[in-house]
């Protein structure tokens, strides 16, 4: 079995969020796999990861990273693939909004699609919502999913108007 996707972190320290990404890619039956490169530590291999990406197998890139948060945007650089950013909290950064800008403001003509702060969860999503295009499997899986978020707020509903106040309207 061959990666689709590459879950890619600057640190191994964003590792606690990435793996979001890994689970939902996981629960979808996507194969993947996980690497940490640093854009500023290890640049070198970051060229090299990217432009072998797509020979080696791979669809679309998963890139988190946090502070100056480089990684997502150095891939993008180097790979015609689809590049989504994770903005990761760091233990250097300003609450994330370094890392959300970094990624989000890409100059023209190299794209990367940013999720929110944190937001791995999404990232693997929209990675498979990516691949569903060219494999319906995927797709019906997709589809599954988005109807179980949709009975979960109907059973939420349920049991909030389980909960009785005088002054309220129903």
């Amino acid at each position: 079995m061959n990666p689709k996707v590459s879950i890619i972190m600057g640190s191994v320290s964003d590792w606690p969020v990435m793996e979001k990404a890994a689970a939902i890619l996981n629960d979808f039956k996507i194969p993947f796999e996980v690497n940490s490169l640093s854009a500023h530590r290890t640049p070198e291999e970051v060229g090299s990861f990217a432009k072998g990406a797509y020979k080696r197998g791979i669809r679309v890139i998963i890139a988190g990273a946090g502070g100056a948060a480089h990684l997502p945007g150095v891939i993008a650089a180097y790979t015609t693939l689809p590049v989504i950013g994770v903005p990761c909290r760091s233990s250097i950064s300003l609450d994330g909004w370094d890392s959300v800008l970094s990624i989000l403001q890409m100059p023209p003509g190299v794209p990367v699609a940013t999720v929110g702060l944190d937001a791995a969860q999404n990232a693997g999503i929209l990675a498979a919502q990516i691949l569903a295009i060219a494999d319906e499997a995927i797709g019906q899986k997709l589809k599954t999913y988005k109807e179980n978020l949709k009975k979960k707020i109907i059973e939420a509903n349920k049991e909030l108007a389980g909960h009785k106040f005088e002054y309220r309207v129903i």
